[in-house]
């Protein structure tokens, strides 16, 4: 099978504050990052079902990161992969 992603994927590990109204508010770590999204390690990430939308934040940065809307576009068991979505200003 050949690989059909559009970004290419870096490993990065970092804590990230995900929010979305099933949960409240979780303290969850990456696993990976692209232009296009982020693979995030959370069991409870993992009941939202494909097509949710969630707030996520970086944290532990020197000044305070933004908050950005994902859409969940895979699951399993270790967390949720999340695609950014672009911001119509």
């Amino acid at each position: 099978m050949a690989n059909q992603r559009q970004f290419p994927r870096t490993p990065m590990k970092c804590r990230i504050k995900i929010s979305h109204p099933s949960f409240g508010e979780l303290l969850a770590q990456t696993r990976d990052l692209s232009d296009g999204g982020v693979y995030v390690r959370h069991p409870d990430l993992a009941k939202l079902p494909v097509g949710s939308i969630v707030s996520g934040q970086v944290q532990d940065l020197p000044i305070e990161a933004p908050v950005l809307q994902m859409e969940v576009t895979r699951v399993d068991a270790e967390g949720a992969g999340l695609r950014f979505l672009e911001h119509s200003a």
